[in-house]
């Protein structure tokens, strides 16, 4: 494994950086305390390209590989991981179609995305259907005249509230079948919709192809505020054929190929809220002096930030090796995967709950942004599958 970045991939470290520092990190705290979902500073990362990073060169004119989509996510998530959780939405709701839709299926759902900063919403979890997809009940019927009808109900839909467009994993036939299928309810019929929108953020949207997309309340959440979750229901939606990507039956596969590709993207998130709070905790431990020297000067207090670095560090090798599987497709990549994103939650809960200790009474208080990661970092342990299911995943490889 070569770990000498390309020119590409140094230019996007560099490009990231300099918008996290000019256009989040000036007002995350104040965006953070009204819970404002960030849509300026979406459309801008779609102005400068570093989103939709799965759209594939036929589509998009040029392909980001999964090592530097990995780099691009961690260098977003340094500046907030509410924005960089909804930005690589766009992604895991599109790169299913990216592997495994057709050409027409790619430029009819993907290119929508190339041509205006809108958003997609991957829809999996359900009410009582969390880490055990086969528990899922959204289904799809045929009817008579060959179109498919979907009906289900989706929850913790990342950009719910705000999404252009959707793609939906569901059962085939029946709420209780062993077949999925995934489903895409696309850019113009929501477009060429009505769309009402409540005073509590709810949507009601009834599509010009037939059904009706209910999106609920934004949930308030303990972090990641400035990341849209909510839940989605789906009544008679139409389906036509075109809207089924890849073959009807093999949607467990795909959640499974998506997860794989999500994961490092995940891990991408929890080692650049670590790597933020190690250095807002060396910067404040530098400057706050206790018992005559600065903190950071403290036997004691220097081993925790030793500590920390090293959770960064390793975490960092963790998500680099898991990108270079996914970019190969090799066959034991999901096993890294899960690696990666393990470490890395490891890595965000314990540099934000150490830092958020050597910040004293300070880090307790909401003006300090080290109490916002700590807030942040815990869903990095659950979404996309919570480190128990990691552990499973791996389990199951290794015997």
């Amino acid at each position: 494994m070569d770990y000498k970045l390309t020119d590409n991939q140094r230019m996007y470290i560099e490009t990231v950086q300099k918008f996290v520092k000019n256009e989040i990190t000036p007002t995350v705290m104040e965006r953070e305390a009204t819970h404002e979902f960030p849509f300026d500073i979406i459309k801008k990362a779609w102005e400068i390209g570093v989103l939709n990073l799965s759209i594939p060169e036929s589509v998009k004119g040029y392909e980001v590989d999964d090592i530097s989509a990995a780099l691009i996510i961690r260098e977003l998530s340094y500046g907030d991981t509410g924005i960089s959780t909804s930005a690589m939405c766009n992604d895991l709701a599109n790169v299913v179609i990216a592997q495994h839709g057709t050409e027409e299926q790619k430029k009819a759902f993907l290119l929508p995305f190339v041509e205006a900063p809108i958003i997609s919403s991957f829809c999996l979890t359900e009410p009582g259907a969390g880490s055990d997809n086969l528990a899922m009940t959204a289904f799809i019927r045929k009817r008579d005249d060959g179109k498919y009808i979907l009906n289900g109900e989706k929850s913790f839909i990342t950009n719910a509230s705000y999404a252009s467009q959707f793609t939906v994993f569901c059962k085939v036939g029946k709420p209780g079948s062993l077949l999925m299928a995934c489903v895409v309810i696309p850019y113009d019929s929501i477009r060429n919709g009505e769309v009402v929108t409540q005073p509590s953020g709810a949507r009601e949207i009834t599509l010009s192809t037939g059904g009706t997309v209910i999106t609920g309340k934004p949930e308030d959440k303990l972090g990641q505020r400035l990341s849209n979750t909510a839940t989605v229901k789906f009544e008679d939606v139409v389906i036509e054929d075109n809207q089924i990507i890849g073959n009807r039956r093999l949607g467990f596969r795909y959640i499974i190929e998506v997860l794989d590709y999500a994961r490092p993207m995940i891990a991408a998130i929890g080692v650049g809220l670590a790597k933020r709070a190690l250095d807002l905790t060396l910067d404040y431990t530098k400057e706050r002096k206790q018992f005559g020297q600065r903190i950071c000067d403290i036997p004691v207090a220097r081993d925790m930030l030793v500590n920390m670095w090293k959770k960064v560090e390793l975490a960092d090798m963790a998500l680099m090796k898991a990108a270079f599987k996914v970019l190969e497709e090799d066959e034991d990549r999901g096993m890294y995967a899960s690696l990666a994103k393990n470490v890395a939650a490891e890595a965000a809960l314990y540099c934000s709950k150490e830092g958020l200790h050597l910040h004293g009474g300070y880090g307790f208080m909401s003006e300090y942004e080290i109490s916002k990661l700590a807030r942040d970092a815990h869903i990095i342990d659950i979404y996309e599958g919570t480190r128990e299911i990691q552990d499973m995943i791996i389990g199951r490889e290794l015997v």
